[in-house]
């Protein structure tokens, strides 16, 4: 026979043989850090809950469906075991079916069940209190052991994961007041938003609901109340009161287009202009005396093509010329220019300023000034 010696290496001896209890006791710890990563990433990304044939339906009842004013229904609208839909009209269903007691129904129903126990069965991101008026959430299963409430507005942030998933998990009764109502922000989609109730649901009056309402029992829309998403009672009766239901249908996934590669967008060259622009600055007013010089405002010429000759003429005569060699500027500022004015009779007189560019083309520009009338001097 073998005989066994401890080691304090972490290893024991058997006969001949060593046997590697650390390396083992190593790669347990290995194998169980693993699978709570895979843990934690299933709740990260959390499963929706699966209606089946259910998902077809905005309105589904155990006992009876009873309508009354205008109810809107989008969506199918089935009844099983129970066979009375009464209120339709005036309630109408678009793109819908109204199954009463049918195969259909029966199968929704079956499916609703599963749906049913799945919400019920998550385990519990957080509890919440009776009343979720004023709160902000994010993607997660939340738990009430009673009753939940909702007198005012509830936001549910999916921080920006289209495909995150809310449930609320009612251990008896679900009633949202009047005027309440259920914001959507960050992506959310009312698809994905589940209400398993333990007993019965109560929409209020004019009130603005979000998700698939799963309840045990029964579920009363009040006057006005508006539901993005869907109705659905396993034993009892839905009640409605001129109502709009619109079955929730998910937004297809969009993937991202792919930016192209090494391609750059090439930037728009601007289009020489046809004609040399030329301004001035403004005038002073009132006559001038007649004194040695007048000077000339400032002119400032621009020329996609570029510059090639200024000329400044007064009273026939050229002034002053000035011309730029190869391609010219294209902007350039003529100051300082000053027109003789001494013996200048009173009255108007004009200047001419003329830019030309590079192709030939010119653009003028006249300014006009005066020359007060001398006071008479009397002698003797």
């Amino acid at each position: 026979m073998g005989h066994r010696v401890k080691r304090s290496s972490g290893s024991e001896l058997v006969g001949n043989g060593r046997r590697p209890y650390g390396r083992a006791w190593a790669a347990s710890l290995l194998l169980a850090g693993l699978l709570g990563m895979a843990l934690l990433a299933s709740s990260a990304q959390a499963a929706t809950v699966g209606l089946g044939t259910a998902a077809n339906f905005a309105v589904l009842a155990g006992s009876t469906v009873t309508n009354t004013g205008p109810s809107v229904i989008s969506g199918d609208l089935g009844l099983s075991p129970g066979t009375a839909v009464t209120g339709f009209p005036p309630g109408t269903v678009k793109a819908g079916t109204i199954h009463a007691a049918d195969s259909v129904a029966l199968q929704a129903q079956r499916d609703l069940t599963t749906a049913y126990n799945d919400a019920a069965g998550r385990s519990s991101t957080a509890t919440i209190s009776a009343d979720l008026a004023g709160r902000t959430l994010t993607p997660g299963v939340y738990t009430s052991a009673s009753s939940l409430g909702l007198s005012g507005a509830l936001t549910l942030n999916a921080e920006g994961n289209a495909n995150a998933v809310f449930v609320f998990q009612a251990g008896s009764k679900l009633t949202a007041g009047s005027g309440s109502r259920v914001r959507l922000t960050g992506g959310a989609q009312a698809c994905h938003v589940f209400w398993q109730v333990g007993s019965s649901a109560t929409i209020g009056t004019s009130s603005t609901f979000v998700g698939n309402i799963l309840a045990l029992t029964s579920i009363s829309m009040k006057t006005g109340a508006t539901l993005d998403g869907r109705a659905l009672a396993r034993n009892g009766a839905v009640t409605l009161d001129t109502n709009t239901i619109t079955k929730a249908v998910c937004a297809a996934a969009t993937k991202p287009k792919p930016k192209p590669k090494h391609k750059t967008t090439p930037t728009p060259t601007p289009k020489p202009t046809t004609k040399p622009k030329l301004t001035n600055t403004p005038l002073t007013p009132g006559c001038k005396s007649a004194g040695p010089a007048y000077k000339l405002p400032t002119f400032t010429f621009v020329s996609n093509a570029g510059l090639r000759k200024i000329k400044v003429v007064f009273r026939a005569k050229t002034l002053k010329v000035l011309t730029f060699k190869g391609k010219g500027p294209k902007q350039f500022k003529l100051n300082g220019v000053r027109v003789p004015t001494k013996g200048l009779a009173a009255g108007a007189h004009s200047v001419t300023v003329t830019g030309t560019d590079v192709k030939g083309k010119s653009v003028s520009r006249t300014v006009r000034f005066t020359i007060c009338q001398a006071k008479p001097v009397f002698t003797g």
